[in-house]
């Protein structure tokens, strides 16, 4: 297992998903992150974007996260997800319908921060949807 890091991705409901990867990229609140065998122990913020799964090859998978936490140690990283989708699976028009919501809501409450972050979740769910497997 020294060539694999442990993966883990729990949500406020359960385990998503757990299992041995080659390295997974985190959207970190300061910046994208790879996590790989070996990592130095850290703890960041997760901001609303992409967690990629690369795995055996050039497998990759996509799950998109709207913020949580990371631990990273040198043999896992685990990730505590607020709420998280396979990029797959995202519904454009359900995601336009919450992004109009939140600005809505933004409209007669300017100082709401859950809307706020509401809008910035739904703004980034449409970026992942433009831009995943683009590159």
């Amino acid at each position: 297992m020294a060539d694999k890091v442990a993966f883990e991705l729990v949500s406020p409901e359960k385990l998503l998903l757990s299992r041995d990867v080659d390295f997974v990229v985190v959207p970190g609140a300061e910046g994208d992150f790879a996590v790989l065998p070996g990592h130095a122990p850290f703890l960041s913020s997760l901001r609303p974007g992409i967690i990629e799964i690369h795995e055996e090859g050039n497998e990759t998978t996509g799950l998109f996260v709207a913020g949580g936490f990371a631990e990273a140690t040198p043999e896992r990283c685990t990730v505590l997800a607020n709420e998280a989708i396979p990029v797959a699976d995202l519904d454009r028009s359900g995601i336009e319908r919450r992004q109009s919501n939140a600005k809505e809501d933004l409209q007669a409450h300017p100082d709401d921060d859950a809307a706020k972050a509401e809008l910035a979740t739904a703004e980034a769910m449409l970026a992942a949807l433009d831009g995943w497997g683009k590159a």
